[in-house]
């Protein structure tokens, strides 16, 4: 039995994604479960032999976890599988290919797929790109109120309450949530198109945002419209055993 193997084994049983550390953490202390058995049993004069492939995956490592992913996408690619592996923020998962999106998404009926209206992706552009702001920050950048799309985005699971802001009436914060991650295939906000440069955009405050014109830095920080987290729309939405 190969490592890749089990790690393999290790995604497909599991209903959440796994990070690297929980498989390295399984992997070995599996073998030395086995190991130790095989000894008492070994003094106490039964039991077969250990194979020897399992000593060394006693002392696996992270990078070894790894490689074997990698091996596995390589191979999955190689031999056209429907499936893959992709990593999201909170681990990996295996997922049905996005060519096969339709059809997967026949085993759903009672959920359509809800794409985000264009002041929705805006809206959850600027708290993506400037999170923690206010609802006050937001309206400064796009020019109108944004009650009912922050209320929006909260409900869909996209955006939540940091906190509140070091100001007066002390406002809430808004910062997105791992759906969102998850949502637009992305594993940190790190991964977000230009977010390095977009995150140095000079935008209107609160106080100088209706005397500015907002349309252009709304513009350059919009999302592409994508299907919602609702519905296994794209490959990384529709997960082994769900």
């Amino acid at each position: 039995m190969e490592l890749n193997s089990i790690v393999e084994a290790l995604l497909f049983a599991s209903q959440e994604p796994l990070g690297v550390p929980q498989m390295c953490t399984a992997v070995k202390e599996t073998a030395k479960d086995i190991l130790q058995a095989a000894t008492e049993s070994g003094e106490a004069g039964e039991g077969a032999p250990v194979p020897d492939w399992v000593a060394p995956l006693a002392e696996v490592t992270e990078e070894t976890i790894r490689a074997s992913l990698d091996a596995l996408i390589a191979r999955y690619e190689q031999e056209k599988h429907s499936f893959t592996i992709v990593e999201r923020a909170n681990g990996w998962r295996i997922c049905a290919r996005g060519e096969y999106a339709e059809w997967c998404r026949a085993l759903y009926p009672g959920k359509k797929v809800q794409r985000l209206s264009q002041p929705a992706l805006e809206t959850l552009a600027i708290i993506a790109y400037r999170q923690p702001i206010t609802k006050a920050g937001i309206e400064a950048v796009r020019g109108v109120s944004v009650d009912t799309m922050v209320q929006q985005l909260v409900d869909r699971g996209l955006v939540k309450i940091e906190g509140r802001a070091d100001l007066p009436g002390r406002p809430l914060l808004y910062g997105t949530t791992e759906a969102f991650l998850d949502h637009f295939g992305v594993k940190s906000l790190d991964d977000m198109p230009n977010a390095q440069e977009l995150r140095r955009v000079k935008l209107p405050t609160a106080e100088e945002g209706q005397a500015q014109n907002t349309e252009s830095p709304a513009e350059q920080l919009a999302l592409a419209p994508v299907a919602s987290e609702e519905a296994p729309a794209a490959a990384e939405e529709t997960p082994a055993g769900e």
